[in-house]
């Protein structure tokens, strides 16, 4: 069977990481499996299971807690589903899917079929907003409303900036696997200091998994002709991967219901405290 792992011990400190984040968490998430086409997928599951569902993505290439920790209060108001995207690390089958085609919107409908949810509100930050937007493209009745954070899958910055401040270093860290190198081949995504549980995970998923490489598509404004939810977006100026000033022109060209674009001033593609503060004040009100 293939894996997106290095060896079965990589997998095995990548899961230990996933625990440990889990249990950082300061609400109750309950573990479910829920199967898809593709494959068995892992749900963090918490809140009020009568409430409005919620069902929030993460990013690419990095466990599921890491991005639930930001957006879990909201398991407050609404019955908050977490998936474990499949094919990235985590607890889902290791089942690489085609992010440039339907699959991922087909996977995100298996598991709303498999919850019995015909409908639900939407976060998807990085990678996880890609997906979204593919969502948006195959079956867009099935979002009620839709928060895009540094999204992949509208534009992209400039491949020499990424060369130069993540790739480059990356390699650099590969061949000399140094703390220094490290931070060094991460630092361009964070626009404050690194916590260390975060650099620890990323440190897990340059050295034992097998890095997904390719992003969703980018969206055409006829494919998104049919989609009408009320849609929020978030892009970093700062961004490496999705700058602010390529990603917002471009959703309001391809976007025919878009609510709102925020500029996050001076920040990166991960954000700071303060940031992820008026973030989720702004995702609060937009869903309510």
């Amino acid at each position: 069977m293939k894996t997106i792992y290095k060896s079965p011990e990589g997998k095995k400190k990548i899961i230990e990481m996933y625990d440990k984040l889990y249990n950082k968490l300061d609400r109750n998430f309950e573990s479910i499996f829920v199967p898809t086409r593709f494959g068995q997928t892992h749900i963090l599951a918490g809140g009020n299971p009568q409430a409005d569902p919620l069902i929030c993505f993460h990013g690419g290439n990095v466990v599921n807690p890491i991005t639930l920790k930001w957006f879990e209060p909201l398991a407050e108001h609404y019955r908050l589903y977490a998936p474990d995207t499949i094919g990235h690390p985590g607890k889902s089958d290791e089942v690489r899917l085609h992010p440039k085609s339907d699959e991922y919107a087909q996977w995100v409908c298996d598991i709303m079929d498999g919850l019995g949810i015909s409908q639900a509100k939407f976060i998807g930050p990085s990678y996880g907003g890609g997906i979204l937007i593919r969502l948006a493209a195959y079956a867009p009745e099935r979002i009620e409303k839709a928060v895009l954070l540094v999204p992949s899958g509208i534009a992209g910055g400039k491949m020499t900036n990424m060369l130069h401040k993540i790739l480059l270093p990356l390699t650099l860290y590969k061949l000399f696997p140094t703390e220094k190198n490290l931070i060094r081949a991460s630092q361009a995504m964070f626009d404050a200091e690194i916590d260390a549980d975060l650099l620890l995970q990323i440190k897990y998923v340059y050295d034992y998994v097998k890095l997904e490489t390719v992003f969703p598509s980018y969206a055409t404004k006829e494919e998104l002709s049919n989609y009408q939810a009320p849609t929020l977006l978030f892009a970093a100026e700062n961004d490496v991967f999705f700058p602010a000033k390529d990603v917002i022109p471009r959703a309001k060209e391809v976007f025919p219901s878009l609510t709102k674009a925020i500029t996050l001033e001076g920040a990166c593609h991960y954000q700071n405290d303060r940031a992820l503060t008026m973030i989720m004040k702004e995702i609060e009100l937009f869903f309510a």
